[in-house]
């Protein structure tokens, strides 16, 4: 019907100048502004497709099983890349980025690249479940403490409805987590090592560990909890 409408091209001119109820150049200006939009949805549709293509691709490029990615994170605990090579702290941090695109690639999750906007170095995104979270990902040989958290909770709040995943391998200091928390607007949620080894061993999703992480901080308020064990309601702070 939409096709037909904006190609249409005949105007009775028995409506149009004989009873002269009907204006033809209002008319074609409706059709012509039908059209336009017909060709906005078309191309947004057509970007809208090529994006999902280029994900799909990107996924495939770096398709990789899950026996895989725990052998490349057991080998970032001990220091090593892919190929056992010793490494120093700044190359084990962006081989851990690495690896959480993998893994969030590996589930179907939208993932962007790290990027720098005026004063501020974004780890990189994602899209999960219709939202943009953005990312920022540590490993440091203790738990991060309160200036790294309110850095990146800085970064959060400054966007449209801004939502954060922070990700610290060794997780956070007790007292970081509750001066984040407490009396503010809860928009990241917090990840470590232990939400990363079951996935990695099979035992769960990277998905369902999000949609946990997400529930507890949505439902309890709590954005630092031990995913697996939700339904017990064990805490970690």
């Amino acid at each position: 019907m939409l096709k037909e409408l904006t190609e249409w091209n005949y105007f009775d001119s028995y409506y149009f100048q004989k009873l002269n109820k009907l204006s033809e150049s209002e008319a074609k200006r409706n059709i012509s502004h039908l059209k336009q939009l017909q060709e906005i949805r078309d191309y947004k549709i057509k970007q809208e497709r090529q994006r999902q293509e280029e994900q799909e691709r990107k996924r495939k490029d770096i398709s990789i099983s899950i026996n895989e990615l725990k052998e490349i994170f057991l080998n970032l605990f001990s220091g090593k890349d892919q190929n056992g090579k010793e490494i120093n702290a700044q190359r084990r941090g962006y081989l851990f980025e690495e690896f959480l695109k993998k893994l969030f690639l590996n589930e179907g999750i939208e993932v962007t690249e790290p990027f720098k906007i005026v004063g501020e170095q974004i780890d990189g995104s994602i899209k999960y479940d219709g939202e943009h979270y953005i990312i920022e990902a540590k490993w440091h040989d203790k738990w991060s403490a309160s200036d790294s958290l309110y850095q990146f909770a800085a970064k959060v709040e400054g966007k449209m409805y801004g939502r954060g995943v922070f990700i610290s391998i060794n997780g956070f200091s007790p007292d970081s987590v509750q001066a984040l928390t407490t009396g503010k607007a809860l928009r990241t949620i917090l990840l470590d090592g232990g939400d990363l080894v079951p996935i990695t061993e099979g035992m769960y999703t990277l998905r369902e560990m999000l949609d946990n992480k997400i529930k507890a901080a949505q439902t309890m308020g709590r954005i630092y909890v031990d995913s697996t064990n939700l339904a017990d309601k064990v805490i970690r702070q």
